[in-house]
């Protein structure tokens, strides 16, 4: 296993900065994720890692190799491209070995190699059949086989699953990840779709114009944003302006629209008075049961006017108005809005203090 260790790592062209000072620590056999929108730069520092790149400045340390100017047939790495990139006149044997071939392995250890790298992706039994005879998932594990039977000491994957249909997204998930951890390989992977990261990802990086917003576990990004940007790009949230009062009860006291709301988390930089912005996401929301009330007042206790609602069988979507304030809210499991769907009038909700996240910009 090979960690990755990326220092002030930059990539100008001409006068655009495409990445910008970027660090970096990459732990040995983890699947890292780099996230964020379109042009925010995860492809050219994915390109970097490649070797495909030549940085501007900075430093990229595969392991104790230093590897920033090594070319890319250097570097051991196995790359997975959007494309794919397959050979549509051989077969899925001659595409996986093809790598190998160029390195002249040896046949019979060739032979071992491509076996092996087809049964792990389950393609084993499809190993003569042209790539024009194979599934779009099919085709995605045969680059996954091409890649990993080099025995790459890192996997890169540029969004290898954007060219397949949602519900065959759904299922390579779990497959790549799978066959990730198995192999033991430490990989980098490109997306911009939020979904893929918390669910494959062991962390993640958020990227905007070029530089690290946010990394860490996707559990910590997404419940623990630190910014207004990581709060709307993974997942939905309200944002709640607010003022700073002070702290009582191991609690800080926020003064809003709709009264004063107490938060259990505390940011590193919580300035001690003045404006900042509150995320609650809409699943923190809870509301309550008028016939089964919760015992005393919890605390952000407060009531709202519904002004519609969504109803999706496993979930219910209500719009809260609170004075001039829209919130979101999402009822799991719903029972009173099954019956109605279009129920609007007098709610009571609560939210737990530490699901009232203060953000840092």
């Amino acid at each position: 296993m090979t960690p990755i260790t990326i220092r002030q790592l930059s990539k100008h062209f001409g006068p655009t900065v495409a990445v910008d000072a970027i660090d970096l620590d990459i732990p040995a056999g983890d699947l890292f994720f780099l996230l964020g929108p379109s042009g925010c730069g995860k492809t050219t520092l994915l390109r970097m890692l490649a070797g495909f790149t030549e940085p501007t400045q900075g430093t990229i340390h595969f392991g104790e190799q230093d590897v920033t100017h090594a070319p890319a047939n250097q570097r051991n790495t196995g790359m997975v491209f959007q494309g794919y990139a397959l050979w549509p006149h051989m077969t899925v044997r001659q595409n996986v070995r093809f790598g190998l071939e160029v390195r002249k392995v040896g046949k019979a250890e060739m032979k071992k190699r491509v076996d092996e790298a087809l049964a792990s992706v389950q393609l084993d039994t499809l190993a003569d059949r042209k790539i024009n005879q194979l599934s779009g998932g099919q085709q995605q594990r045969v680059a996954l086989a091409r890649a990993l039977v080099i025995r790459p000491t890192v996997l890169l994957l540029d969004e290898p699953l954007s060219n397949l249909d949602a519900k065959l997204r759904l299922e390579m998930r779990q497959s790549i990840r799978d066959i990730c951890k198995q192999s033991g390989i430490t990989g980098v992977y490109v997306t911009h779709d939020q979904h893929e990261a918390l669910s494959m990802a062991d962390r993640v990086a958020v990227l905007k114009d070029g530089k690290v917003r946010q990394a860490g576990p996707p559990a910590e990004l997404y419940r623990r944003p630190d910014s207004r940007f990581v709060a709307d790009f993974l997942g939905e949230t309200n944002f709640l302006p607010a003022e700073v009062k002070g702290t009582e009860d191991d609690h800080i006291v926020l003064s809003t629209p709709f009264g004063d709301v107490r938060s259990a988390v505390f940011p590193d930089d919580l300035p001690q008075g003045g404006a900042v912005t509150c995320s609650i996401r809409p699943e923190t929301i809870q509301l309550v049961d008028p016939d089964n009330p919760p015992p005393g007042i919890p605390p952000n206790t407060f009531t709202a006017k519904r002004q519609g609602m969504i109803y999706l069988g496993s979930l219910a979507q209500h719009r809260l108005l609170l004075g001039d304030l829209t919130i979101k809210a999402i009822e799991l499991n719903p029972r009173a809005a099954a019956a109605d769907a279009t129920a609007d009038g007098q709610v009571h909700f609560h939210v737990e203090p530490r699901d009232v996240v203060i953000l840092r910009d």
